[in-house]
Parts: structure tokens; sequence; C-alpha cells
């Protein structure tokens, strides 16, 4: 899939506001290295991930997308927003879907309102499907959040993923413009290929599989093949990256920051030396984050939009990979926005 086309008289989507928020507790690779059969030299060699955040007790995705989407409405001027999309893989509830029950904490009652569902590329799913509907009318302007709350589906002794993964949100506002104004999305590639569903999965928990008493513990929680996810990763991202670049008619020396899901350095790495990106020019917000899932590509936008590393009219690549098998990336000029104030930063500090 690639591109969406314009709407009546160029109508197109254009990003005008982003926002992050990350939870409290800081999880170290110390800490983990003191209950687990590692080392942070092991956790940070291999990843590039030194802290990761994690949700407090009862506090869920919808809490974490709340504050990330008023943050980016703030952002983006305080306008209300008339549709809210969710891309997350830790829903509150399996029923209903927690969208809704975000715009409502955010004063939207009224807006429609949907989750996403494409793991960790749920972001640019979404993204695309927000660019679609406002570019088709539908919309004029759209709050897409991506959040995700790991640590309520990886399991804590797990070594292979809990060194991994993180908790946050990120979210952006998409507004009714032209397709020729910095900020405007309209260059896509997406994919999928689900007959590699179990290289990344849940076993248990849907109509497949239901939980019951017998349950193993394991088919509960996350599973991942690593060596088998790290080869499709580095290879989709950067197919579906080349092909987004030929789409925008770009070339790799035209791209000022490729902004890759936050999985881990080496796939970071991988993917840049793919597409002829130099890595000064990847984005690199997983080392006091980790994996956050659709949480991952907003939150490293708003993390380099806040250190003033992305500037008016800069050439940005999205790209992502996710559970499914699912894969995805956007092209952009990065607008003019106002700077960003009240921000937490990943080190725990708010930037003032």
């Amino acid at each position: 899939m690639s591109g969406i086309p314009p709407g009546p008289a160029g109508r197109a989507a254009v990003l005008c506001g982003v926002g992050g928020h990350l939870p409290e507790r800081v999880v170290s690779n110390a800490e983990l290295s003191a209950r687990l059969e590692t080392t942070d030299e092991w956790i940070t060699t291999r990843t590039g991930i030194r802290n990761r955040r994690a949700a407090a007790p009862g506090e869920a995705t919808s809490d974490l997308a709340v504050e990330a989407g008023r943050r980016a409405l703030r952002a983006a001027g305080g306008e209300p927003a008339d549709t809210v999309l969710v891309a997350t893989v830790t829903p509150d509830r399996r029923c209903p879907a927690t969208a809704p029950l975000v715009a409502a904490r955010l004063g939207l009652t009224g807006a429609a309102a949907f989750d996403v569902s494409a793991v960790c590329t749920g972001f640019l799913y979404g993204l695309a499907t927000a660019a679609g509907l406002i570019a088709a009318g539908v919309s004029e302007r759209t709050l897409l959040i991506g959040a995700d709350v790991y640590s309520s589906i990886v399991d804590p002794n797990d070594r292979t993923n809990a060194i991994l993964f993180g908790d946050g949100a990120g979210a952006v506002v998409l507004r009714a413009g032209s397709a020729d104004e910095p900020g405007a999305v309209g260059h896509f590639d997406l994919g999928s290929d689900g007959g590699a569903e179990e290289a990344i999965l849940i076993a248990a928990g849907g109509s497949r599989s239901p939980v019951t008493e017998h349950t193993p513990r394991a088919d509960r929680h996350f599973a991942m093949r690593g060596k088998e996810v790290y080869r499709h990763a580095v290879t989709r991202m950067t197919a579906s990256a080349q092909a987004t670049l030929a789409a925008a008619g770009w070339r790799p020396d035209d791209v000022d920051h490729l902004v890759a899901h936050q999985a881990n350095l080496r796939i970071l790495h991988s993917v840049a030396d793919g597409l002829g990106v130099g890595r000064e020019r990847c984005a690199r917000h997983l080392t006091d984050v980790g994996n956050t899932g659709a949480a991952s590509i907003p939150l490293a936008l708003d993390d380099a939009h806040a250190s003033g590393a992305l500037t008016p009219g800069a050439r940005v690549l999205l790209t992502g990979f996710g559970g499914g098998l699912t894969w995805g990336s956007c092209a952009l000029r990065w607008p003019d926005l106002s700077p960003a104030t009240g921000r937490r930063r990943a080190g725990g500090k708010d930037r003032r």
C-alpha cells in the first residue's frame, strides 16, 4: 500500500501538535540484574537500553494516553479534536475500546473514537487512518495517540522480554490543510504477513484460545522469537522505508531525521545502514525508556522536538515494525511548532 491521495482541492492532514507522557517509575538495568540472570553490560551491549518506565499499580493505558493527548492538544493550540484514535496492544479492557474513554476524559464526548491494533506499527497504521479520514472530509482535526503498558503483558521473570519493554504514551494532532504545507502527511507504505503471526504473540486470551484455569502461564504473556523478529524487522522496515522514499521523491541523503520504531539499538543502526542514512541522523530515544510499542515513534518525535533537534522544514522519515506481522513507513516535512513546555523528559525531570 502506498500513498494517500489528497482530497478535494488538495486537502490533506497536517501535523500541528505533539506530546508525550511517561509513568514515574524508572526500572534500571541494575534493578533487573538483581532479579534476573543478566547484567547491565549485557543489556546495554545488546539493546542500547539502560532504563525503562513502568506504570504504577492501577495505572492503565488510558491514564497514560489521556495525559499525552492533553499535552498534544495544548501544543496544537487547545482546539478540540472531532476524532480520537488510540493505537495500542494493551487496551484497558477487551471490550469496549479504550479510545472512547480517552475522548470522554479529555472533554471530547461525541467525537468519533476507536482503537487501532497493529502492535508496534499501530501508530503508523493510525497515522495513515487519520490522514485518510481528514483527506476524505470525515474529520477536521484528529488526535492520534500511541499508548502501551507492556508491563501488564510481559512476564517480569522473562529475561528475554523484560529487559526490552517499557510503558508510555505519545500523541500527535492532525488538522485539515493542504498537501504542500510542512507537516502534511501522505506518502505511506503499509504491509503485513499474517503467516508469521507466531513470531510475536500472546497465545491465549482471544477467541482462538480463551484463558481457562488450565492455560499455561507462558501462554498468558507476551512472547517473541528474537532472532526471527530481528531479521524481519530490519528487512521489512528497510524495504518499506525505501518504498516511501521513492513515493516522496527523496534520496537517502535528503533525510534529515530517521525516526524508526525504538525496538533496540542494533535494529535502528541496521535499518539506517541499509537505507544509507547516517546513524547520526537516526533518532535514539530508547536508551532511557525502552521499547514502548505503539508509543515509541510519537515519543521519539516529542523528545526530538523538545530537544530542538527537529527544525521546521526538516525531512523526517518514519518507519516501524510489529506483530501481525505488520510494518509501515511515512515521510513528512517537519512543521513549525511551538516550543515544547512542561514535558516530562526521559530522565524524569520536567522540561520547563
